[in-house]
Parts: structure tokens; C-alpha cells; sequence
């Protein structure tokens, strides 16, 4: 069954929004949506490249802490800057080397970038190997990849083996 119908849910909703979308519950559109139904979730499972597993739960609870508490400190370090002269502010590029195979555990570490403030993830290299990072106020590109690297990816290569 789950060969034939990988996602029961999946299946479900597409033929409600189906008969829903063409206002028709006539049986050509009910053998139309089941179809459908059948069809659209085999195709959606072949795109899945891996599946994303999770090694250890209690590590990505202490992560989701530490980025809470990076967003808090970056958020006030952020409106320090904007509110503060604007030659202080020093924009600029860093790429950061990755050790994680993991395409889930890179997409995250990718996202946790991104939502820390005076941060976002421009590019990820087509070999899977370095972050494109941009930075609101760069210092010191050692320290900010040291800082993604300890804080953030090694517990990721545990979350994600």
C-alpha cells in the first residue's frame, strides 16, 4: 500500500481540493481526482533526493536555545549599529567551509543564518562545500566563521549524521 500510495494524507487532500477547485462532484470528476490523488504523490516522492533523520533530539533542543539566544543578542547589536553612526558599520562577505554532508543539516544551518540578524546566507556552492554568508557589521571573517562552526554546525553534524 505505502508503494502505491505514499502519502494517505497527500492523497486526500489533493482529491478534496480537486472537487473542490472544479465545483463538480459528478463521477468523471471523482474518477478525475482520484487519479489524481494517486498520481501527484508518486511523482512528489520520486523528488524527495534523501529523507532528513534525526540523530539526536536532545542536541537540537540545546541548539534551538542558542539560537534564540544569538536572535536576542543580535537583534540589540543590530539596532546599536543602525541607531549609531554609520561609518561604524562595516558590510562584507565571508565563506564559510562546511564539514556537513548532510543536505538538511546544511539547509538549516543555512536558515539559522539567515534569521539571526545582521546575517543572511547568499549562496551555497554548487559542490555542497562553502556558505556564502553576509555579514551587516564584519570584523573579523575568522571569528564569524569560527562562531557558525562551533556553534552552530558541529551540533548540526550531530542532529543530522
Amino acid at each position: 500500500m505505502r508503494r502505491f500510495l505514499p502519502s494517505l494524507p497527500l492523497s486526500i487532500a489533493v482529491l478534496v481540493l480537486w472537487l473542490l477547485l472544479v465545483s463538480d462532484f459528478g463521477p468523471g470528476q471523482l474518477v478525475l481526482g482520484l487519479v489524481l490523488a494517486v498520481a501527484l504523490p508518486l511523482f512528489a516522492d520520486m523528488l524527495k533526493p534523501e529523507r532528513a533523520h534525526i540523530g539526536r533530539v536532545l542536541v537540537a533542543l540545546r541548539l534551538c536555545g542558542i539560537v534564540f539566544v544569538d536572535i536576542v543578542r543580535s537583534n540589540i547589536e543590530v539596532a546599536r549599529l543602525i541607531l549609531g553612526p554609520e561609518s561604524a558599520i562595516t558590510p562584507g562577505f565571508v565563506q564559510v567551509p562546511l564539514d556537513l554532508g548532510n543536505i538538511h543539516g546544511t539547509t538549516v544551518l543555512a536558515s539559522i543564518i539567515t534569521l539571526t540578524p545582521g546575517t543572511v546566507s547568499a549562496e551555497l556552492s554548487d559542490d555542497r562545500r562553502h556558505l556564502l554568508v553576509h555579514c551587516f557589521n564584519l570584523k573579523d571573517a575568522d571569528d564569524v566563521i569560527d562562531t557558525i562552526k562551533t556553534r552552530y554546525e558541529a551540533a548540526l553534524k550531530e542532529i543530522f549524521p
